[in-house]
């Protein structure tokens, strides 16, 4: 509770932020003329003048009788009952009109409902859950559900569960919920439990094996609309944020992510009876000393006459690749060895190494390392860098029934598991195509006869370090460069992402990048977002990333679309510009998550490839870097960049599967400065 919870009760009441700083102002420096307020807050008189005047007509400031006039607040308990009557009055007020305005609302709408358009909606703070109250009431048939302990418990606090004890179809619907059991919520969960059975509610609760994380946090109704949250940085971090959507392809692509999940868990009672005894399965050896576990890995090791598959975390991979000689002895003797592991960009080049001997992939990260010999022994050990405690450290088992069952979930994780690319979103970002006319309705640099040829962009490290902290001012104190293109320089500020995306066959598209932009209004064409989309094409000089469409909730015939289409002159982007509204398209940043989802389908030209509704989500990693270059288009544009950077792992929500990439395939810049320069202008 403080100045933040203080600002949402005068916004509650009708202020405007500008209005509710006064307010605030006024409350801690007292009576003030006019001019002060002016003057301390570094405002027009007349503005100033205005908010007073709206303050006192709406019951929180008075004036005094005096010449000048001067202004003092309402104390705030005033304000508090002032709030709390509004809100009564309100609620009283549509209580007593409810059914005149239904029966009104009836005679003015169609006769035939039309089904709502595809879209996204922002939903902050307590307002989620309210969401999340509403789609339970609409409930039919089944909610499916991921939260965290503390959404559990938040849910709860806020009703959740009252929502669905009271639904007249409780015993009927499925509701289904997902969540990272742990000693910390053991008790909620348990209480939760009971309290369904009472209250004879339809209810299904699952854990997931080996200490997989559950990601995103999301609520799915009837397969017709989804909530997700976006991530905050830490789970100390305030202000969560979410995004809701009713487009089907996006709803089915997350409906198989829960599926998958479920099917890869088991019973939160079975895992509450683990957690309760200290015993994983009723014929696991937990192993407590460090010793006795290393010499029982050994052994499970040595023991490999066919195959061995691990999955670890990022920092064991490191660890394998020093220690090799015993995987590198079975490796020669014919084993098969799979390895899965988060890859970083710490760990690629070790990585690396060990694909020269086994087969390495990209996982998605777990509290436990495993590994299973021959399908029939298994040792797993709690990843020394995770928070949060898996059971015991190490425990050992030979129960076919056990081994089977985990063995077919790092089967199914391998089967999607990506191998990590030589080629890093870092460095095919520098790869640019010069501009070329347009023949016959295609590029001319496209055609095999082209004498065009593709160049790298030319890139120089600014001479003068740029820290975390100026790249931060100069968006804070933004100067707002006119958009005068190309008579002079335009600059945009905001936050942009960054990904290659090696989709599997089933996607039924080729090799692909995504560069996805967030600006806002002090940039030179004010606030917009942007997608921009390459494809891995042939051209004549070989392979190399092609930008093909453009996605922009932008004006069509607005001067930001003319900027764009001389930076893509003579390329398929050029003429392909998708033009959405403000709700079909959403780019977001949040914490150390980078989101970017679109409800319409983009065509890619000139291939016969189109790109389906889906969305993509950036987790940032590592320490934040700043990065600073001059660059030069082939146009002849020359680029100023200045941006706080985090490396970041890969989920692309496609309607067939999730796609999960390494940690050397994203990037997510939270805070950027592009000045932009004419060819002809020599400020840069």
């Amino acid at each position: 509770m403080g100045e933040e919870t203080i600002e949402k009760v005068l916004r509650n009441l009708g202020l405007t932020d500008t209005e509710a700083e006064v307010n605030i102002f006024l409350a801690k420096r007292g009576v003030l003329k006019c001019s002060e307020v002016a003057k301390q807050m570094k405002k027009d008189r007349a503005q100033a003048l205005r908010i007073l005047k709206s303050l006192q007509s709406k019951g929180l400031a008075e004036a005094t009788l005096e010449v000048p006039t001067r202004y003092a607040p309402v104390p705030f308990e005033q304000v508090i009952d002032l709030s709390i009557k509004a809100k009564k009055d309100e609620a009283a007020l549509m209580e007593n009109t409810r059914n005149e305005l239904l029966n009104y609302w009836k005679k003015i709408g169609k006769s035939v409902t039309e089904p709502l358009p595809d879209k996204f909606m922002v939903i902050e703070g307590d307002k989620i859950y309210a969401k999340i109250a509403q789609m339970i009431k609409e409930t039919k048939n089944q909610l499916s559900s991921i939260f965290t302990g503390p959404d559990l418990s938040r849910g709860i606090q806020l009703g959740l569960f009252e929502a669905i004890s009271h639904h007249p179809l409780k015993s009927k619907i499925q509701f289904r919920f997902l969540t990272e059991l742990s000693e910390q919520n053991v008790t909620t969960v348990k209480s939760l439990l009971e309290r369904a059975l009472k209250a004879d509610v339809n209810f299904k609760g699952r854990n997931p094996e080996l200490g997989l994380r559950l990601f995103p946090r999301m609520v799915i109704r009837d397969n017709v609309e989804i909530l997700f949250f976006i991530r905050p940085k830490t789970a100390t971090e305030s202000g969560d944020l979410s995004l809701w959507t009713n487009c089907t392809d996006l709803v089915q692509s997350f409906s198989v992510v829960f599926e998958d999940s479920w099917t890869n868990s088991k019973d939160v009672r079975e895992r509450i009876m683990e957690i309760e005894t200290g015993k994983p399965t009723p014929t696991a050896r937990v192993i407590g000393d460090v010793d006795t576990a290393r010499r029982t890995y050994d052994e499970v090791l040595n023991s490999a006459d066919e195959e061995v598959i691990m999955m670890i975390s990022s920092k064991s991979l490191i660890e394998s690749c020093k220690h090799f000689s015993l995987l590198k002895e079975r490796i020669d003797k014919g084993v098969s060895v799979k390895i899965m592991a988060p890859i970083t960009k710490d760990n690629l080049q070790a990585a690396q190494e060990l694909s020269k001997f086994c087969a390495v992939r990209h996982a998605p990260t777990s509290n436990l390392d495993t590994v299973i010999v021959d399908g029939k022994r298994l040792f797993q050990s709690q990843d020394s860098s995770s928070r949060k405690p898996v059971l015991a450290s190490h425990f050992y088992t030979d129960n076919l029934e056990y081994v089977k069952k985990t063995k077919s979930v790092l089967d199914e994780l391998w089967r999607n598991a990506q191998a990590p690319s030589v080629s890093t979103a870092k460095s095919i970002s520098k790869l640019v195509l010069p501009a070329a006319p347009v023949v016959d309705g295609e590029s001319a640099w496209l055609r095999r006869d082209s004498p065009y040829k593709k160049i790298t962009l030319s890139v120089e490290k600014k001479t003068r370090v740029t820290t975390e902290k100026e790249v931060l001012n100069t968006i804070i104190n933004a100067e707002k460069y006119p958009a005068d293109w190309p008579k002079g320089p335009v600059r945009f500020y905001g936050s942009s992402g960054h990904t290659v995306i090696h989709p599997p066959d089933s996607f039924g598209l080729p090799d692909f990048m995504i560069w996805a932009n967030h600006f806002n209004k002090q940039s030179s064409y004010g606030a917009v977002d942007l997608l921009f989309i390459y494809l891995w094409l042939e051209t004549p000089k070989g392979y190399a990333y092609v930008p093909v469409a453009r996605v922009a909730d932008a004006p069509k015939d607005g001067p930001g679309m003319k900027f764009a289409n001389s930076l893509f002159a003579g390329t398929p982007a050029e003429r392909n510009a998708n033009l959405v509204k403000k709700d079909e398209l959403q780019i977001r940043f949040h914490g150390n998550t980078f989101f970017a989802g679109w409800t319409k389908p983009i065509s890619l030209i000139p291939s016969k490839y189109t790109l389906p509704p889906a969305c993509i989500l950036l987790e940032g990693y590592g320490k934040l870097r700043t990065v600073a270059f001059e660059s030069v288009l082939p146009s002849g544009a020359k680029v100023r960049d200045e941006r706080n950077t985090y490396d970041a792992f890969v989920t692309f929500y496609h309607p067939a599967s999730k796609y999960s990439g390494p940690g050397t395939d994203g990037t997510i810049s939270r805070d950027v400065v592009a000045t932009i320069y004419p060819p002809s202008s020599t400020e840069a």
